[in-house]
């Protein structure tokens, strides 16, 4: 295998270094509660009144700020007598690449579905309660996908490693069933509104966020393929998961050919939307995400490298054991309850 005709990945998966931040005066952590509970009741106090049916518009800069500054020192006084926990300096910290390329998919994801809410008529303030959802679903659903789905036998001897989502490990299609269960509770608590036509406005941003996270990985270098001789691939010199040796052999770029994918399934999400004039049949959006995707998905883990140790040599691995069932699923919707 000839290793000069391929790239070379080394970059740096941090983004900037921060140095430590030492504050002049030590800060009482309880005083920052104190202060964020006089920012959430005060909030309503500062914020103007709604007019004609209008919602309320956010209060002006200057009060925000005042608001802000004055809780700050309003919860710090009684701790100048008081003893209390405190901290004296902050970092150091290195924001990481996937870091931004996670805000950026939520960012996306978000402006995609504000603009299919407007075509609706629905308010911003629904959207961004749907949000709430989705985001705490998906760190959830990642998490308890990736300890139950690859790695159970450790996770279960560390119950208490499960929670510490900042030492790597999400699963995407943990995350789906995050995101399908978050979708239901909302769609459950929210007037006029189904599951259907709440995932139908959901998945184009997933999709977009799916292209975003991916990227992620790649530059983490991680989620990479099987060793290939094909001229794109690619030599991973700063991954975690390979020995010395195996980092110097060519592999597939198996997350950029995810990243690919959602930029399709977008695409086609995008046509069906249109070809409707944002009014498609309840379901038809969501169904065609699950096939497309999730077929997409079985596809590209013939390239990766298995993530779940006791599949290891198995005709399968998890990730396509666990995109069957989202490709039926989404058949069944197309055939039996999308009226076309």
């Amino acid at each position: 295998m000839n290793n000069s005709n391929h790239i070379v990945w080394d970059f740096d998966p941090v983004l900037v270094n921060i140095p430590e931040i030492t504050f002049p005066v030590p800060i009482s952590i309880w005083g920052l509660v104190i202060a964020a509970a006089l920012i959430y009741f005060g909030w309503s106090k500062i914020k103007p009144p709604a007019q004609n049916g209008k919602p309320a518009p956010e209060p002006k800069g200057w009060k925000a700020a005042g608001l802000i500054i004055g809780a700050f020192i309003v919860g710090q006084l009684p701790f100048l007598f008081i003893n209390s926990p405190t901290i004296s300096s902050f970092g150091p910290l290195q924001p990481r690449w996937y870091g931004l390329m996670f805000a950026m998919a939520f960012m996306s994801g978000y402006f995609v579905g504000l603009k299919m809410y407007r075509d609706a008529g629905r308010s911003q303030e629904e959207l961004d309660r749907l949000l709430i959802y989705v985001i705490v679903a998906t760190v959830i659903g990642a998490r308890l996908g990736h300890v139950f789905f690859y790695n159970p036998e450790y996770f279960l001897r560390n119950i208490h490693l499960i929670p510490q989502v900042w030492t790597g490990g999400l699963a995407s299609h943990g995350a789906a069933i995050g995101i399908i269960i978050a979708m239901y509770l909302y769609a459950r608590r929210t007037a006029k509104t189904s599951f259907m036509w709440v995932a139908d406005r959901v998945v184009p941003g997933v999709a977009i966020g799916g292209m975003f996270i991916r990227f992620g990985n790649f530059f983490n270098s991680e989620i990479i393929g099987n060793p290939t001789d094909l001229p794109w691939g690619i030599i991973f010199k700063n991954s975690a998961y390979l020995t010395e040796a195996e980092k110097m052999v060519p592999r597939h770029p198996s997350m950029l050919y995810e990243s690919m994918l959602c930029v399709i399934v977008l695409a086609i999400l995008w046509v069906i939307y249109k070809k409707y004039k944002t009014s498609p049949p309840e379901g038809a959006l969501f169904g065609t995400f699950l096939v497309t995707l999730f077929t997409g998905r079985f596809l590209i883990e013939f390239t990766k490298a298995t993530q779940a140790d006791f599949l290891v040599g198995a005709a399968f691995d998890m990730g396509q054991l666990l995109s069957v069932p989202f490709v039926l699923i989404g058949i069944w919707i197309l055939w039996k309850k999308v009226k076309w």
